[in-house]
């Protein structure tokens, strides 16, 4: 077989569903399984047997309760991870490759998609599942595979490997050396927020943040966590309250503003939010702080190189080719550049959703690391995480968000994955965190 031709895979039977979904959203569920290989009466689509093959396929994949004529917009994350297996199903596949699956499904749709690969899996489909969650591994895996930096350290490993032996071949040591020492934060306050509220997303969030302090936010998905940090930031305009930057108030809905005053904030959608993807990393860094490399009506681009690349090197940017293209990189590498823009801009409050999310455990540790070097140098850390372990790790404080509210305030040094969990839980629900 070609090596690098996506054609012959497939027809060898290989598919591949990537982490960032290659669906077209303003198809059809049925127009997108068939894809590249419609079936045709004459020379129109058959549209007919497509939505009719769609079915079988859903039906063999144990979910009939998705439409083959819905636009695939309209569907849910988990929906669309369906759609896609369902593609590779419509190929007579023998061999599915999944690259993160669960980053954007909850504890309910991850169990789903178990379900699915198993079904496949009784059918003689062979899966590889390659996840950042290593309890995944255990739960779905028959063999582990470890690669590290690109090369395979452990195979064929049983699937109830200790998680700290999987991470000890991922980083070469403990799951405690993944978290960097908590350092002891100032007393100045850097953020003040004062009643936020935009419901029904977010009701009458107080908190303050203090100079070198990091400070997580747990809860469920849908809890209000990202919308929190949205308002704070100025994305979205709060029915009241009100947002300081040491000392300064922040008017409302002027992200550019908040900038201005010291305020960062990396997104959860990195690549649709946080990126210009056929940007250079040079680019993607220098964005929020353009006007430093003004020379009259032109731009300095010696200057902004070298600022740039000497923020992305302190990252360990790999591979260290600023020049190229932001789309080119992992996902840790293109978080990265996100820390590394807010670097360059020397913010005195950096928020972050989700940033390790889709990272691998040494693009974790690096990340961690930079994090808390920011913390050292006094900035102030609000971090958004679904990962408790992570919120525990390295955070000072950890406050619970339950269906908007901020219901709770935990020591992240000696608190527990069963407190957050208690508090982040209504009565009413039974769904665990993600």
């Amino acid at each position: 077989m070609p090596v690098g031709d996506p054609s012959a895979s497939i027809a060898r039977g290989i598919a591949t569903i990537y982490q960032e979904l290659d669906l077209v959203p303003h198809l059809s569920v049925a127009q997108n399984v068939f894809l590249g290989h419609e079936h045709r009466r004459g020379p129109l689509l058959n549209r007919a047997a497509m939505n009719r093959e769609t079915r079988a396929l859903f039906t063999r994949l144990g979910d009939e309760g998705i439409s083959a004529t819905a636009p695939v917009t309209s569907l849910r994350p988990a929906q669309q991870q369906i759609v896609s297996m369902a593609r590779a199903l419509s190929h007579s596949v023998k061999l599915l490759i999944l690259d993160e699956p669960s980053a954007v499904l909850d504890d309910v749709e991850v169990e789903a998609l178990f379900g699915v690969v198993r079904r496949l899996t009784a059918e003689g489909v062979g899966v590889i599942w390659i996840s950042h969650r290593l309890g995944e591994v255990a739960e779905i895996g028959d063999l582990v595979t470890v690669l590290k930096e690109g090369r395979t350290v452990a195979t064929e490993l049983p699937p109830d490997t200790p998680v700290e032996t999987l991470i000890g071949y991922m980083v070469g040591g403990r799951m405690e050396a993944l978290f960097p020492d908590r350092q002891p934060h100032g007393e100045a306050t850097v953020l003040q927020v004062r009643g936020l509220t935009r419901a029904p997303d977010v009701y009458d969030a107080s908190f303050t943040l203090r100079e070198g302090e990091i400070l997580g936010l747990a809860g469920l998905v849908g809890s209000g966590r990202t919308e929190l940090l949205r308002l704070i930031y100025g994305l979205d305009t709060a029915q009241s309250g009100e947002v300081e930057v040491a000392g300064s108030r922040l008017p409302p809905r002027r992200p550019d503003l908040a900038i201005k005053a010291g305020l960062g904030f990396a997104p959860e959608e990195r690549k649709s939010q946080g990126l210009w993807l056929d940007w250079s990393m040079i680019s993607n860094t220098s964005i929020a702080d353009l006007s430093r490399f003004r020379r009259g009506p032109f731009t300095d681009r010696g200057s902004e190189r070298r600022v740039a690349v000497r923020h992305l090197r302190s990252l360990n940017t790999q591979p260290d080719a600023p020049q190229r293209a932001a789309r080119l990189f992992s996902g840790g590498n293109q978080q990265k550049a996100v820390l590394a823009r807010w670097l360059l801009r020397s913010c005195k409050v950096l928020l972050l959703d989700e940033p390790t999310r889709g990272v691998d455990v040494g693009a974790r540790s690096e990340i961690y690391r930079v994090i808390a070097e920011l913390a050292a140098n006094g900035i102030g850390i609000v971090m958004v995480s679904s990962e408790l372990a992570e919120l525990l790790g390295f955070c000072h404080r950890v406050l619970v968000l339950r269906e908007g509210h901020i219901v709770d305030e935990l020591d992240g040094a000696t608190s527990t994955e069963e407190e957050i969990l208690r508090s982040a839980v209504p009565v009413h629900h039974t769904t665990k965190a993600g």
